[in-house]
């Protein structure tokens, strides 16, 4: 390859964004002003909301969007009153983020920084990490949950989203099994075509043992978590979750 694979990635959610990509549609004034008034909800999965009760009190709280741009997770912990920073790949979903912070007047760190590489935090720096769905686009995970470990401080909390693997073993009508696991491109090029033809940029399957066992091993204690759905499509209406969601703390 030419191109380093998280530059493509970089370039293609930058592509999505500017076509109008439901994840990176920064949030309404409303919207903020809602969750200003105690009236909130954000998703780690396609569906289902994050429970009020993984974050506590965010007032105050140093929060680490991890992967997290695009002006719709950190403007509503900012709205609570998290001190809040943002690290992408993606400089349309950063600048998703600094759109709605000069809208609404609030201070947000903004960092361009690949995730597959050391954090560049200070030890301790973070109170809570959100993590999205986006471990989909590295291919190793298991380095991006010691880091975590690392800048979050004792007692912090680490949120993640979870793709477990079952949307990479079908084809697009969801109705055969096409592929094996795991999928990886950069080790079948036949995969890498299917992707650049299907504008998917270059993502990777991974298992519950690498994600949860993964944070486990990296040290965390796992406190919560639920399973979620595409939001569509016939996997999403035969009811079979593909979408892991996980609170982890890090120990006192």
């Amino acid at each position: 390859m030419n191109m380093n694979y998280q530059d493509i990635n970089a370039n293609t959610i930058d592509r999505w964004v500017e076509e109008g990509w439901e994840w990176g549609t920064p949030i309404s004034h409303e919207t903020y002003q809602k969750a200003q008034a105690g009236e909130w909800d954000v998703l780690l999965t396609p569906t289902k909301p994050v429970p009020h009760s993984w974050f506590g009190e965010l007032e105050g709280k140093r929060v680490l969007g991890l992967a997290s741009g695009g002006g719709q997770q950190i403007p509503i912990f900012a709205a609570r009153g998290a001190v809040c920073t943002v690290l992408d790949y993606s400089e349309r979903q950063l600048a998703s983020d600094r759109l709605v912070s000069e809208r609404e007047g609030y201070p947000v760190e903004l960092v361009r920084a690949d995730m597959t590489k050391p954090l560049p935090f200070a030890d301790g720096a973070f109170d809570l990490i959100f993590h999205p769905v986006s471990n989909c686009y590295i291919e190793e995970v298991r380095p991006v949950f010691r880091e975590c470990f690392r800048v979050l401080k004792p007692g912090g909390v680490l949120l993640c989203g979870l793709d477990i693997g079952i949307n990479y073993i079908v084809d697009l009508d969801e109705r055969e099994i096409v592929h094996s696991l795991p999928f990886n491109p950069l080790k079948d090029p036949a995969l890498m075509e299917e992707l650049k033809a299907a504008d998917d940029g270059v993502q990777f399957s991974h298992t519950v043992e690498e994600q949860v066992g993964g944070q486990l091993e990296a040290g965390f204690i796992l406190t919560g978590l639920f399973e979620d759905t595409n939001g569509y499509g016939r996997l999403h209406e035969l009811h079979i979750p593909s979408f892991v969601a996980t609170r982890a703390v890090k120990p006192e």
